[in-house]
């Protein structure tokens, strides 16, 4: 089976309760959009939700987010400053590096840091048959690459992606909160502005359901059946 999940937002407890729950195995697949990390003041574990995916690391295609970015550059500027210098820098704005280097030696800090600027800013496949696109923020034609903000942030000139899509893929989306895009239309899958949204056309689908704040849930979506699983 192929998954989806969108940001967790270092709630690796929610995360790993959805790996349970959809009796994740060997022959499944999992596409995690972006921004693994940050926020999560009830419960924050960055370093659990580096291991829990280096676990599936061979199952797992992740693209990046805005806070993966932001989390890598600021390790590599940390410790690219010489030690007598660090504390004129200033502090990094989300809980995620404080936590992380409690439990990690600098050398896998900046693993870390290489690892998430590896990531690819949007993924481009096939499954049963559908020509499908990951990205965090929005995605575009393949043939036509956008400057990296786009596909981390958006396009807040322009938001006629919600409404058509691209055309001949089916896009997969976190970042914003699902509750902001009932006025284009579409439909919840589940519950109103608390779950999934996908546009008329049935070819975006915007997952973020607030995992990190108190309040949210982590969104889980099987694009083999459909099945939507929340923790």
């Amino acid at each position: 089976m192929n998954y989806v999940i969108p940001d967790i937002h270092n709630d690796n407890r929610r995360f790993r309760n959805l790996l349970k729950r959809i009796e994740f195995s060997r022959d499944d697949h999992i596409y995690l959009l972006g921004d693994l990390f940050d926020r999560c003041s009830y419960d924050p574990d960055p370093v659990g939700v580096y291991f829990s995916i280096l676990e599936i690391e061979g199952q797992c295609t992740i693209v990046s987010g805005n806070h993966d970015r932001w989390l890598a550059e600021y390790i590599r500027d940390y410790y690219g400053t010489k030690e007598r210098k660090r504390k004129k820098l200033p502090s990094y704005y989300y809980n995620s590096f404080d936590l992380i280097r409690d439990r990690l030696p600098e050398v896998d800090m900046l693993n870390l840091a290489d690892w998430l600027l590896r990531l690819p800013l949007q993924h481009e496949t096939e499954i049963n048959g559908s020509r499908v696109l990951f990205a965090h923020a929005m995605t575009s034609d393949p043939n036509a690459a956008m400057d990296d903000i786009y596909y981390l942030m958006g396009d807040g000139t322009d938001d006629t992606f919600y409404v058509d899509g691209i055309e001949g893929y089916i896009s997969f989306c976190g970042h914003a909160s699902s509750s902001f895009f009932s006025r284009y239309g579409g439909t919840y899958l589940d519950e109103a502005l608390k779950s999934i949204w996908r546009n008329d056309k049935e070819n975006v689908y915007m997952m973020d359901c607030g995992c990190g704040y108190a309040g949210g849930r982590l969104a889980c979506l099987c694009l083999d059946d459909m099945r939507r699983v929340y923790e």
